[in-house]
């Protein structure tokens, strides 16, 4: 069984063997395949045997063995695995090419770009994302994502199938297209946490897989991109949100609204950090959507309280954030904040302006948060029937449960 260490290394080392055999080889799709046996190899000898002294060493060789195999013959493919299972512990005796024992050369930044190439839908960026860049297998991200396992296996060769045949170089972007691909890889990642935290099916409010592996992943990118303050911003904005976790939840797993939560229970040390991280960003760099949102989450986590939070200081970065990023979402959070300044009616006038915006038509929490702020109003048969249709429209259980329950509760306060 693999463990938490062995686990960390391999999926730290997964996008360094992979950028070692595609600068050696080409063929993503292959060496893709290649790298996902070695690193199935390594999760079940290396917890048993130990880790090697040159563990990338050992995956490079053991892919590269393995991409051999492919080429030389398909048919035998399936013997030749079984044979070399059982001679593996030789893999970690054999002396690795010079360029394996040198330090390596960090393909993360490329391999996070060609990933997230523009000709690929944006599951698919996610999925490949993941399995590529992140070590996950197949069977890990289905999971994650409530799917079938051949669906996502197919998802996932769609996508490299197209990455060939686009004929996309392992480089980094020109100049030119690097920001616009740079956007792309801060929204996966983003996708990826949010899938995590609060789970859009399903009978679990949180996927710590998916939250741990985007704040790993950003972790990283930061890492490489030291002087960029929106992966900056995106990096204190998952440490922020993800400080809320214990909290979010009560003992039968039921949802806790933020302002019902036990604020002792929040990660300090993931606040401290996220708050220092934004913190510093702003004062080098203009402004950017995900700065801004790491902000506010700074300013909900700074509060003692939901009645000491300081609402008209959110309510001014939400208006920036509007001007910055105008999406029906940040819409809704402002109108939830315009509610606890100037009232619920002021709110509910902000929510109407989506109405007739089909990008939130039918979304549940455009009528969850609607019929919290009628209740605010004073409109408990309004919004219980708000409660219950956005009740109807979720498919996460958690949050079914939790939206029924306020509706159960005005109908018992009648």
């Amino acid at each position: 069984m693999t463990t938490p260490a062995v686990e960390e290394l391999l999926r730290t080392l997964a996008p360094q063997v992979l950028g070692v055999l595609v600068r050696r080889h080409g063929q993503f799709y292959a060496c893709e395949d290649a790298v996902q046996e070695a690193l199935l190899a390594a999760a079940t000898q290396w917890p048993a045997q130990g880790v090697p002294d040159r563990p990338r060493a050992w995956l490079v060789t053991v892919a590269t063995r393995r991409l051999t195999d492919e080429w030389r013959s398909e048919r035998a493919r399936r013997d030749r695995e079984v044979a070399v299972a059982v001679r593996e512990p030789a893999y970690a005796a054999v002396a690795p090419a010079a360029d394996e024992v040198a330090p390596a050369e960090d393909d993360t930044l490329k391999l996070l770009f060609l990933c997230c190439h523009p000709a690929l839908t944006v599951p698919a960026q996610v999925a490949l994302t993941l399995r590529a860049v992140g070590g996950l297998g197949t069977a890990e991200i289905a999971r994650a994502y409530l799917v079938p396992e051949p669906t996502m296996s197919q998802r996932i060769r769609r996508a490299k199938q197209r990455i060939e045949a686009t004929g996309a170089r392992f480089t980094l972007p020109s100049a030119a297209d690097r920001d616009e691909r740079l956007r792309a890889v801060l929204h996966v990642l983003y996708l990826v946490f949010n899938e995590g935290y609060t789970a859009s099916s399903g009978g679990t409010l949180h996927r710590g897989e998916l939250t741990g592996e985007a704040i790993r992943l950003t972790r990283e990118l930061h890492r490489l991109l030291p002087d960029d303050g929106e992966v900056a911003g995106l990096l204190a904005l998952m440490l922020l949100t993800d400080a809320h976790r214990e909290a979010r939840t009560g003992p039968t797993g039921d949802l806790v609204p933020l302002a019902e939560q036990d604020r002792t229970r929040w990660d300090r040390a993931q606040i401290e950090e996220g708050t220092a991280l934004v913190t510093a960003a702003l004062t080098w760099s203009p402004p950017g959507p995900y700065q801004v949102q790491a902000a506010i989450a700074a300013v909900h986590a700074e509060a003692p309280s939901a009645a000491a939070t300081d609402w008209p200081q959110i309510v001014a970065l939400y208006r920036l954030l509007a001007r910055l990023a105008p999406n029906p979402m940040v819409t809704l959070n402002q109108a939830a904040a315009v509610a606890m300044v100037d009232g619920p009616r002021a709110g509910l006038a902000l929510l109407a302006t989506l109405d007739a915006d089909e990008r939130t038509a039918g979304h549940h929490r455009l009528a969850a948060v609607r019929a919290h702020l009628l209740e605010l109003a004073g409109e408990p048969d309004a919004a219980r029937a708000g409660y219950l249709a956005a009740a109807r429209a979720t498919t996460s259980l958690p949050e079914r449960r939790y939206l029924e329950v306020r509706a159960a509760r005005l109908a018992g306060d009648r």
